[in-house]
């Protein structure tokens, strides 16, 4: 080989090596169960010995991606879970991603009301404020235990520094399930989040810029073909004149809901919720693109698909996007801008609800 092209090679293979700590996430990432970087090994031992850390028992639902991290939540849906909210890790030892708890372990600490109880949803909104919603129940798949009131903390990502708690008891009952967060701003620049509660088929509306909060009660038509409340999800979309809607349905309903979120502002959805159409199958949906599209996929397939809100709700302007692997399905989907491109989070989350994942889930988060 010529002296020179040898030297430009190894200028590029040291380039590339220097690279990979900061670009791993460059590609796909794939782990099992939950292993996580402790403080010391002690501690660990700790964890495993009082049964406060079972691996298998770990599982990463939502995802948030900010710059090359990726904030995972994971719901303590059973016994063992460390850290309820965790950003991926991956070290030159392995080739599998690791959970680092964030922002800081004593914020995951169970019965401490300060700290995380049960994330279930996470919302990173357009100021890097990272919004997530902890439902203050645990073991929520054995037996649910109430460790806590419900509550929305503000992370602000680019520090890691929590900003604020939001606490919702004032506007939820016992009754209530806590799903789905979201996070907008108003035209004066005030900060809202929105939370569907699914057993009181209400979203619960949070003005953050001035304290106040209330309930806007759904009517009983979304929930129409349900016989029982299941999921109620929702999602943020952004139209090309600035203005945003909710897109929300049951699980369990036969039809697609929205409402421009300046009425939930006002305080009341009367007369202002608007039927998009009926959905083919039963539909999950898992994300938006930061503006009109919306990714959802049918129940138990692995198929992905696109739809653009500009468009009429129909299957003739859904388009297929994305398939997930043998035996995994995808449960989130959101925009990573250092790509350019969409992530997929997906899981064998049927095989871990039934208790059938062996050492544990396995989790990926793909490029779409």
């Amino acid at each position: 080989m010529h002296e020179g092209k040898c030297v430009s090679l190894i200028i590029v293979v040291l380039a590339l090596l220097a690279s990979t700590g900061d670009a791993w996430l460059e590609e796909n990432v794939k782990w099992t169960g939950g292993s996580f970087e402790w403080p010391c090994p002690s501690t660990k031992n700790m964890y495993k010995n009082s049964g406060k850390y079972i691996p298998k028992n770990v599982i990463a639902t939502r995802v948030a991606m900010y710059n090359d991290d990726a904030i995972v939540a994971l719901p303590r849906y059973k016994a063992g879970v460390p850290a309820t909210l965790a950003k991926l890790s991956q070290s030159e030892q392995s080739c599998e991603a690791t959970l680092i708890p964030y922002p800081c372990w004593s914020l995951q600490e169970e019965d401490t009301c300060t700290a995380l109880q049960n994330v279930v949803d996470l919302y990173l909104d357009p100021q890097n404020i990272l919004w997530v919603l902890d439902t203050g129940v645990v073991n929520t798949l054995e037996e649910p235990i109430r460790k806590c009131p419900p509550k929305v903390l503000a992370i602000n990502v680019s520090t890691g520094k929590l900003l604020k708690t939001v606490d919702l008891s004032g506007l939820t009952s016992t009754t209530s399930r806590l799903q789905y967060v979201v996070a907008d701003y108003s035209q004066d620049g005030r900060v809202f989040i929105y939370v569907s509660d699914a057993a009181t088929r209400a979203i619960l509306v949070y003005d953050v810029t001035s304290g106040r909060g209330y309930r806007v009660v759904l009517p009983q038509a979304i929930a129409i073909g349900c016989n029982r409340r299941d999921v109620l999800y929702l999602a943020l979309l952004r139209r090309s004149d600035g203005s945003t809607c909710l897109i929300f349905t049951y699980l369990c309903s036969s039809r697609m809901f929205s409402i421009r979120t300046e009425h939930l502002r006002n305080g009341s959805a009367h007369g202002r919720i608007h039927d998009l159409g009926r959905k083919p199958k039963r539909m999950v949906l898992l994300g938006t693109d930061n503006g009109s599209a919306l990714f959802f996929r049918y129940e138990g397939e692995a198929d992905v698909y696109r739809w653009d809100a500009t468009e009429q709700f129909d299957t003739r302007s859904f388009t297929l996007v994305y398939t997930s692997g043998e035996c995994s399905l995808a449960t989130n989907v959101v925009a990573d801008y250092n790509r350019g491109r969409m992530r997929v989070l997906e899981s064998n989350f049927p095989d871990y609800m039934l208790g059938t994942v062996g050492c544990g889930a396995t989790q990926s988060l793909n490029l779409m």
